[in-house]
Order: C-alpha cells, then structure tokens, then sequence
C-alpha cells in the first residue's frame, strides 16, 4: 500500500505501508525516510561505540534506527539513536512512549525534517533530551526539555567535549565521533580577522 501523503493514518496502518520503504508518521502524516549517506553512517557507529561504554552499569539501554518509536497512535517514528531507561518502554515491535534522549543526525534531506517537525514532536510528547547532529561542518546541539519546550543546553564542535543534562555524569569527547569521515565539500567557514591594530603592528615587526 502506497499511503497518501494528505490523508491522516494511525500507527497501526504503517504495518499496510510499501515495505520496501521506511516510514515515518507524524501527526497522522506520512513521510518516506531517504536512505542515510556513508558521512550519517559512520557518525551513527562512532557515536553508538563511544555512548556503549557510558550506559554499561545503569538500567538505560541504547537503540539505533531503523527502531520504531510510538509517541501516541498518530505519531511513529525512527530517530537515529535512542536512550531508553524504563524496562517498560522496550515492546518486542517497537519503543512505547518518550525516551530520555533521542539523537537526530542531519542530511540535507532531512533538515526541515529534524529541525522543525521531529523537534516540535519530540517536546511536545516528553522526550527530556535532544542531539542534533550536524555531519559537516561537525557539530553537535544539545536541547533540554523545560515544560514542552526545548532550550539550548549546549553546542559542541568536534573539539570539544559534550555535556548531557540528563546524563550529567557522561563526558564524551566528539573528536571519535567525527573522525575518518569521507571527503567532504570545502566551505570557507567564518574566522576571527586580525584586528586593524594588530595588523599594524605586524607590519612594522616585518621592516
């Protein structure tokens, strides 16, 4: 079954969608999820190898895509990476209400997609904590739930070392996160310019 994207479905009739392609619904509408680029795959390995050891001695378990995730029975979907801390939420076809963290890797594909929709879902429905990663240039925005909103917690480049709020004792340095990524398109990314004063006194340094 080929769903149409203006009618509204619930949960249940995802199991009648085209098998051949994932699907996510939100708000009772259908969307067709791209396959993920090499760069999304092996940021999604990396950051599961460096999370594994961090939830090794708690009750949270980490779960990678594609897993189902059920937020109500019009909404389904399937982060990225999810932690899950409450035994009750692990169903055997699928995660059954918010997670602690849910973890978003972008495409350009998916951007409005993450940003904007699955953003506005995931607040809405509880879930405490939100990553957004972005593959190139590398970075990493941490998002808090206060009250149904998500505020700024923190943003990271591959330099630095990240800081969860609902995982305070986590310390997870992003340099493995990002590493061994395939080329990527040049971007002249904004510097800090020399100011006119130092720029002065350089050149009298030269003479």
């Amino acid at each position: 079954m080929q769903p149409d994207r203006n009618l509204r479905y619930l949960w249940s009739d995802v199991q009648n969608f085209d098998s051949e392609q994932r699907w996510e619904l939100i708000d009772g509408y259908p969307f067709a999820m791209s396959s993920p680029l090499t760069a999304h795959q092996l940021i999604s390995m990396q950051l599961t190898a460096a999370l594994l050891p961090l939830l090794q001695k708690g009750p949270c378990r980490l779960l990678a895509a594609p897993m189902n995730l059920k937020l109500s029975e019009r909404d389904l979907v399937q982060p990225d990476l999810l932690v899950v801390c409450d035994p009750a939420q692990l169903r055997r076809t699928h995660i059954e209400g918010p997670p602690r963290l849910v973890v978003e890797i972008l495409s350009d594909s998916s951007l409005r997609h993450d940003r904007v929709r699955k953003m506005n879902l995931y607040a809405r429905t509880g879930v405490q904590e939100y990553w957004i990663l972005t593959p190139h240039l590398p970075m990493v925005e941490v998002f808090s739930n206060q009250g149904g909103h998500f505020v700024v917690a923190g943003s990271y480049t591959e330099s630095d070392l990240l800081r969860s709020p609902a995982f305070p004792e986590w310390s997870l340095k992003l340099a493995s996160v990002f590493e061994n990524l395939p080329p990527q398109p040049a971007i002249e990314e904004v510097r800090e310019a020399t100011p006119e004063y130092m720029a002065e006194m350089f050149a009298r340094l030269q003479v």
